[in-house]
């Protein structure tokens, strides 16, 4: 019987070695470095079951052994609380590290960033060909009702979302900005406020220019002179599908048009683009000048003048440079 005991004793002893091993290499393993040599992106889809889980980020390389995971998972108690998404998980995390990520459901943010300016069928192409959306959009929205700037969003969210969510953001940036308008503003709407803010957002991209662009348009407005912009010659041609793909010609610019203002008076009808929050706050409160024109320095920016004369001056002059010889 004694020797029955030591044996008992004996066999009991190393299989609680054993037992207190393999829960060390275990932990060592969970909480160990993992394989990942970089940065790596894993999308794991809605309903996915904690094996499969297991088995996903094993065979994405971002666990060497999705027993040992789920082991741990199951002492950590949290089988049914792995949340679903699209993660990026950094190099060499471990076990208890993917984990923590997946318990806290932060998942990978991606960015589309719409430049100012842009058409709205410009703006529905870059939504078209952004990754990991869903859906699509049936028609095009309004010219000036999304407001250009840079938008997260994640994997499985949908086209017309983020379309619902540009003109959101355009409606609050008008009903922010709007009221703290220049009392004086020969505008009176909103809507007429991003008329012409999209011409000149079309006009000029330099960012300074904005307000110069913008007085010069108002005080036209006002002297009740033609706006005599090119942009809106273009859009009237093209709709704002596509770029007009070559300089205008005399002949365009006589071409009659709701959207040709060398023809008619005042704004035309709508916006020629989706103009950004600088343009929209250069109309609304613009610099106090003289100016009736403006034409290309050859720097990129614009000459303005204040009288017709002065105006002919620059254009002779851009002329020149335009002809490689000195003005």
């Amino acid at each position: 019987m004694r020797r029955l005991a030591v044996l008992v004793a004996v066999v009991s002893a190393t299989m609680l070695l054993a037992v207190a091993g393999l829960a060390i290499y275990v932990v060592e393993r969970f909480d160990g470095p993992g394989p990942l040599a970089a940065d790596t992106v894993v999308y794991i889809p809605p309903g996915t079951s904690m094996g499969d889980i297991a088995r996903q980020l094993e065979r994405d390389g971002v666990i060497e052994d999705s027993l040992v995971f789920r082991t741990g998972v199951r002492v950590m108690r949290v089988s049914r609380d792995l949340k679903a998404g699209e993660y990026l998980f950094p190099a060499t995390v471990s076990m208890r590290g993917v984990v923590e990520i997946l318990l806290g459901g932060k998942t990978l943010m991606r960015r589309l960033t719409v430049p100012e300016g842009a058409t709205s069928a410009e703006i529905v192409k870059l939504i078209e060909e952004a990754p990991a959306l869903v859906g699509t959009i049936k028609e095009i929205p309004a010219e000036g009702t999304l407001l250009p700037e840079t938008y997260n969003y994640e994997r499985g969210d949908t086209r017309t979302s983020l379309i619902v969510r540009m003109q959101a953001a355009m409606r609050a940036t008008l009903d922010e900005l709007w009221p703290q308008r220049d009392p004086d503003l020969v505008l009176k709407t909103p809507e007429e406020a991003v008329i012409l803010a999209s011409i000149v957002e079309k006009e000029t991209g330099v960012a300074e220019e904005r307000p110069l662009v913008a007085s010069v348009f108002l005080n036209r407005l006002k002297a009740g002179m033609r706006l005599q912009s090119d942009p809106t010659v273009a859009y009237g041609m093209t709709g704002g599908d596509h770029p007009l793909g070559r300089p205008l010609t005399r002949d365009d610019l006589k071409t009659p048009s709701p959207y040709n203002t060398y023809i008619i008076d005042g704004l035309p009808p709508g916006p020629i683009a989706n103009p950004g929050r600088a343009a929209i706050e250069a109309v609304l409160n613009p610099a106090q000048t003289d100016y009736l024109y403006f034409v290309a320095d050859g720097s990129g920016g614009h000459a303005f003048a204040k009288t017709l004369d002065e105006h002919n001056t620059n254009v002779a002059r851009w002329r020149k440079l335009r002809q490689g010889k000195k003005p």
